[in-house]
């Protein structure tokens, strides 16, 4: 398969939008499968995984690769519930296009429009589906309206509905000027009936026009009136496509196979090829500010990212890989240019959802998956050793809850950290850490759902079953002023001593993250043993020094210091720089930091006031609300994460069902000084009752 002929896309779109359905009608229509599998029955193949079916949503982004036209087109199906969003984020860095599926009723929701940000801050071009044109409610043409003024998508119909809702029979084609209706799954292609002429016409028109922005020609033949090929069209929609200058709107019903076929058409003539995409970026692994770059061809020096890991229990880890240059071959040696690190590739697959297709070699633009790494983890990057290279890592959200876990049975304790560890590995947004007095376990995730699907997976997966404590708050600690330490750390004993000097000042960052600085000059303390200090001062921060939660935005400089010929040592500096902190952070103002969450609610009218109020009776506040569609509005606030629990009950009961809500973190805001007492003294509690069993 030459390299122009791929195209790597996702299917990405709110919850409940219609993407895993789109996804397995393309798997039928390429042939991939001989049946289709419905979400609704728990037979979809691209949700494989136990958690998926039972709940009918997707959780983890499956791969596929299918073929159409003489094009290969490797598929990723995201999740859409924004738990999973890094699901969403570590796909997008690897893909060079997305079809962006909407439901025609509910229009442009709310996690409709973080997928297309994170989409616009990796600039991924995109075609849109507007699905569900079957359903009561459906409309393409506000559909459009939406996208245009609530995402600035430069939304473009390049189909329309012949049809609505029960009556909606099939799709009227732009480029092609004509009709296509179904029997079946017989598509039917005819001339446009006399009664939707002019509506064609009219936004064939409005294509046209749109269009003739990007090229002169086409603008040409457009003022003098002359008839335009269907060629330059796909041409010209490309480049616009490519340039993120346009969003092409194509409508059907995935459900009842309708559009489908065309759809796929339109994937493999608008959306760029690897070709198309260009070079890659990168930098010099040993100097940050020196570009390099990788042509997409076989002939260039290899170059891949790891986006995504899974266990498997049959073939083991199972690595993801998008091969940006070169050719990577099953049983050869390759680099982690990321850890630093020779890896050897085992074997090379095709990844068919929950199925695989051994292969010898993976080329320039191609994703697969590789068995043999063991040091490779989400976001390295894979090269040649004698020419590395450093990819853009993928960024990782902040996890917002806490949930304390403990085997049922003691003699699964061994069992349940390496599961845990394997989790963590295949999900960087979800993190593990161990409560050091009481021996519980802690795992933290990016909502309840998210949490939930962890323990599910740990009982059908490993066999484990576990106790769980109460969903909490995962807080954070920082500090609000600077302060200036001088710790020395001197221990005699009957042999060799310890000793270690530093001073240093710890003050808020202006980079909103942990900065370790060292300004130490003359050799005060020596080298070798600042490693030591900048570990033991990650190591701190992470425990958290004020009341056990991690800190964040903390400076640490270090300035000046001493040291002992004889009875210094990396320890005595660790063990100097542990005490100095805790006690320097008392001076500093430490305070408590609670999640933030921005809130959105599509609500009838009838429902505004009770729904605002409530919202207010949270600590939260509306900040916009808009028209949603006809009857109902769309609030975007913000609410502390402590007061939504149980939030989905409360909404319904005030809405009598009707209305919905979805939240996402979204920043981290000091806690008001009555409610952190009451945080810390419910810590100090907890803390009182583990040390007194």
């Amino acid at each position: 398969m030459h390299i122009k002929d791929i195209r790597n896309i996702g299917i990405v779109a709110h919850i409940d939008a219609g993407k895993t359905t789109t996804s397995e009608r393309i798997l039928f229509f390429t042939g991939e499968t001989h049946k289709i599998g419905e979400v609704h029955d728990g037979n979809a193949v691209m949700d494989f995984m136990e958690q998926e079916q039972k709940r009918g949503i997707t959780i983890t982004s499956a791969a596929i690769t299918a073929t159409w036209k003489d094009h290969q087109i490797n598929i990723i199906d995201t999740p859409g519930h924004i738990d999973f969003t890094l699901e969403v984020e570590r796909s997008l860095r690897v893909l060079d296009g997305i079809v962006m599926v909407f439901c025609a009723v509910g229009g442009v929701e709310p996690q409709s429009e973080t997928v297309w940000h994170q989409a616009d801050k990796h600039k991924v071009p995109r075609i849109a589906f507007i699905n569900k044109m079957d359903r009561q409610g459906a409309d393409a043409f506000h559909t459009v309206d939406l996208m245009n003024n609530m995402l600035g998508a430069h939304a473009v119909l390049f189909q329309i509905p012949i049809g609505s809702e029960e009556n909606f029979q099939g799709i009227i084609d732009l480029v092609e000027m004509k009709a296509i209706t179904y029997n079946g799954l017989e598509m039917i292609v005819e001339e446009i009936p006399s009664a939707y002429l002019d509506e064609a016409k009219k936004y064939r028109y409005k294509m046209l026009e749109k269009l003739s922005e990007f090229d002169d020609e086409l603008l040409s033949q457009l003022l003098s009136e002359e008839t335009i090929e269907q060629d330059l069209i796909k041409q010209v929609t490309k480049k616009a496509v490519t340039h993120l200058c346009l969003t092409p709107v194509f409508c059907g019903s995935a459900f009842k196979n309708k559009g489908v076929r065309l759809l796929l058409d339109a994937v493999v003539a608008y959306l760029p090829s690897p070709i198309d995409r260009g070079a890659v970026v990168g930098h010099d692994p040993d100097d940050l500010e020196k570009p390099q770059t990788r042509a997409p061809v076989t002939s260039e020096p290899n170059a891949a990212l790891a986006f995504k890991i899974i266990n498997d229990p049959y073939v083991g880890q199972q690595t993801f890989i998008r091969v940006y240059s070169g050719v990577i071959e099953a049983g050869s040696s390759i680099y982690n240019s990321t850890k630093m690190k020779k890896e050897r590739i085992g074997r090379i697959m095709r990844i068919k959802a929950n199925s695989r297709e051994d292969v010898e070699r993976l080329s320039a633009g191609d994703i697969g998956a590789i068995i043999g790494v063991k040091n490779t983890t989400t976001g390295d990057t894979l090269c040649d050793i004698d020419k590395p290279i450093v990819l853009e890592n993928i960024t990782y959200p902040e996890t917002v809850i806490d949930l304390k876990i403990n085997p049922v049975s003691n003699k699964d304790r061994d069992k349940l950290g390496m599961a845990l560890r394997k989790l963590s590995m295949e999900d960087p947004s979800f993190d593990v850490k161990g409560d050091e007095e009481s021996g519980e376990t802690i795992i933290s995730g990016m909502g309840e759902l998210h949490l939930e699907i962890i323990v599910d997976r740990l009982k059908t997966e490993y066999g484990i079953a576990v106790e769980m404590g109460r969903p909490a708050v995962a807080y954070r600690e920082t500090i609000t002023k600077a302060v200036e330490y001088d710790h020395k750390y001197k221990k005699q004993t009957g042999g060799k001593g310890q000793f270690a000097h530093i001073k240093f000042k710890i003050s808020p960052s202006d980079t909103n993250d942990n900065e370790f600085v060292d300004q130490v000059k003359g050799g005060t303390i020596p080298r070798e043993y600042i490693p030591a200090i900048e570990k033991s001062f990650k190591h701190e921060i992470k425990k958290g020094l004020y009341a056990d939660y991690p800190m964040v935005n903390i400076k640490m400089t270090l300035t000046d210091g001493g040291f002992h010929p004889v009875d210094s040592s990396d320890m005595a500096f660790k063990i100097c720089t542990s005490i100095a902190l805790k006690q320097a952070i008392k001076s500093a103002g430490p305070k408590l930091l609670e999640p933030i969450m921005k809130l959105e609610i599509n609500t009838p009218d009838d429902y505004i006031g009770d729904v605002v109020g409530d919202v207010n009776k949270r600590r939260g506040k509306i900040v916009s609300m808009r028209r949603h569609r006809k009857g109902s509005q769309k609030l975007t606030g913000e609410v502390p994460l402590m007061e939504m629990f149980g939030y989905a009950s409360d909404l319904r009961s005030l809405s009598s069902g009707r209305a919905n809500f979805s939240m996402e973190f979204d920043h981290y805001e000091l806690l008001s000084e009555n409610i952190e007492k009451i945080v810390l003294e419910n810590r100090k509690k907890e803390k009182e009752n583990r040390q007194g069993r």
